[in-house]
């Protein structure tokens, strides 16, 4: 799985004219699935990503947590994620998985994350959607399971 975190004040996607996510404080996660993805993939990325220390202290240093400012998580599924734009001028997209097998590990990944606690707004996968964030710092992080 391949994971681009953004550290946000605010996010919140659009599909067609309504709001179907948003959140305040917390993080956007544009997440790739590829065709091995498994659970152990997202055990790690459900451990890993709510205990980030990416917030700023009192002191201005990224010494938080989401958990530690209770923080919420706006996740949109972006399969260009894994587009490969070595050779020509098209993006091939051959290693992003099967949209039967990213949906589900989507719906897993985001599903893991819920019941840590954490509040989690999601995109509708498959649709054409317009996502808003205000990128805090700018903090822009990306996770790779493979790596």
């Amino acid at each position: 799985m391949r994971v681009v975190v953004q550290r946000a004040t605010s996010g919140k996607v659009i599909v067609g004219d309504e709001i179907i996510g948003e959140i305040k404080e917390g993080l956007v996660l544009l997440v790739g699935v590829t065709h091995d993805d498994s659970e152990k993939d997202i055990e790690f990325l459900v451990n890993k990503i709510p205990n980030l220390r990416v917030f700023e202290d009192e002191e201005g240093k990224m010494n938080r947590s989401l958990i530690d400012i209770g923080g919420e998580i706006l996740s949109i599924s972006q399969f260009t994620l894994y587009g490969d734009c070595r050779k020509g001028r098209r993006p091939n997209f051959m290693n992003a998985a099967k949209p039967e097998h990213a949906e589900m590990i989507y719906n897993l990944f985001n599903g893991r994350l819920m019941e840590s606690g954490i509040h989690v707004e999601t995109g509708e996968f498959g649709a054409l959607m317009d996502v808003q964030l205000n990128n805090h710092g700018p903090v822009t992080l990306v996770l790779d399971t493979a790596e």
